[in-house]
């Protein structure tokens, strides 16, 4: 039962984000920049970001070499240079909405591990080079496994550098975005899960779980934008998406670590960095799909007890090491991996299956959204 209070001023408003990790924030600050009147509300279904925005690696990536190389398996080379192009846009916008120390970013360098059974995609490299500099100004991949004895890895064939990468702290970008965007008037709730929507005349229904609220509550919106990522068929169902769950380990400091920067191997599906003198591994997710494509958090200890033994026998191979924590975030995939972004209808629109690459894109995709709005 609603006040009048309530009724006349809680309720309504020009714009409703449903998810509140880099896409739904993103989308709030570009829209509120294009409509500085407008009210706008985000609803976030967790008390934290609950997908990936600050459950990832917090790498500023923008592929590498094999992952490229083996997306070109089922994508042609127009869309490989469409999604590194979104991923260098919506790198650079995040870096123009915060500044580098606002997001922690660094640039030390990203490194992509080959293997002796891998050492062919080595032949593809001068043409993954040639396809990106129509994007690029240089080259974006080189050789460099000079440097392998330095960073003290085992059983690696060769070692690839990217120019175009760096590296972020996630929860210091999402808590900065976040005052960012509390600064500009915009409104943020939280536990609001979000379970139907529904177009009238004048307006849209949003209705979300609540049980003060004889277990639901209605706000009413102008434009509704669709940004919770692998969560949003749970309103759809019609989605070319699905929830891919994703593994971190996280170490206790490691005295004499050799390394800094960002890593990946085995076309992008493990991935390691350092954070203050501790590794970070996650991935893994090849392994067992099927378990793995899940809304539920959680381990998947066949999959941990893999990463384990890569650290053990590959990153550390003679350094001992403790694990201090793990986690598990829900990132989105689909037959492409280009995301969804576009207009349901006049008013609603809708910006996920970021793919993995949330971090990278998430910005640009917000950008899109609120340019989609047409109010005449």
């Amino acid at each position: 039962m609603l006040s009048i209070w309530e009724k006349s001023s809680l309720i309504n408003y020009h714009h409703i984000i449903i998810g509140g990790g880099i896409v739904g924030l993103t989308t709030a600050y570009y829209l509120k920049k294009k409509f500085p009147h407008d009210d706008i509300l985000i609803l976030e279904r967790g008390l934290l970001p609950s997908g990936a925005s600050t459950k990832n690696a917090g790498f500023a990536c923008m592929g590498s070499l094999t992952e490229i190389l083996d997306d070109l398996n089922h994508d042609s080379e127009e869309q490989i240079l469409n999604l590194f192009m979104l991923r260098k846009m919506g790198l650079e916008r995040l870096q123009n909405i915060l500044s580098q120390n606002e997001i922690g970013y660094k640039a030390n360098g990203s490194y992509e591990l080959i293997f002796e059974s891998d050492k062919h995609y080595l032949d593809k490299l001068h043409y993954c080079n040639a396809l990106l500099k129509k994007q690029l100004n240089t080259n974006a991949f080189e050789e460099c496994t000079n440097k392998l004895q330095q960073f003290g890895f085992a059983g690696v064939h060769s070692l690839i550098e990217n120019k175009c990468e760096g590296e972020i702290d996630t929860g210091l970008m999402m808590k900065n975005l976040t005052r960012l965007v509390l600064s500009l008037g915009i409104e943020i709730k939280t536990g609001c899960k979000v379970t139907l929507f529904e177009e009238g005349n004048n307006h849209t229904s949003v209705v979300c779980t609540n049980p003060i609220y004889d277990n639901t509550f209605t706000f009413l919106t102008q434009y509704l934008y669709i940004c919770n990522n692998a969560f949003a068929n749970e309103l759809l169902h019609t989605l070319d998406l699905a929830p891919g769950r994703g593994q971190v380990l996280f170490t206790k400091p490691v005295n004499g670590l050799k390394f800094k920067g960002i890593f990946h191997f085995n076309q992008g599906y493990y991935y390691f960095r350092e954070y203050n003198g501790c590794v970070l591994l996650g991935g893994g997710r090849n392994l067992d799909k099927n378990a793995e494509t899940t809304f539920e958090f959680g381990t998947h200890e066949g999959i941990l007890k893999n990463l384990n033994e890569k650290l053990s026998t590959i990153i550390l191979p003679s350094q001992p090491y403790e694990i201090e924590m793990n986690w598990s975030g829900i990132m989105a995939f689909g037959k492409q991996k280009q995301p969804i972004v576009k207009p349901l209808s006049e008013r609603t629109f809708i910006g996920v299956r970021m793919g993995g690459m949330g971090v990278a894109i998430g910005s640009e995709v917000g950008f899109r959204l609120s340019e989609m709005v047409n109010k005449n």
